[in-house]
């Protein structure tokens, strides 16, 4: 029993959960934030390509 009540008590895993659960949410923000820009950075390129033109 005193295995299960150590094991219960044992928080050092939760935190490396968290961390992970955070660099994750971090990954997903950089990801968005990176193709929406990349998309503008598109149509601006391509509307300047067409006034050249």
């Amino acid at each position: 029993m005193s295995i299960f009540s150590r094991f219960l008590k044992d928080e050092s895993g939760a935190t490396s959960i968290e961390y992970s659960l955070i660099a994750a949410l971090i990954g997903v923000v950089i990801i968005t934030a990176v193709t929406k820009l990349g998309t503008n950075l598109s149509a601006k390129f391509n509307n300047i390509a067409n006034n050249v033109t």
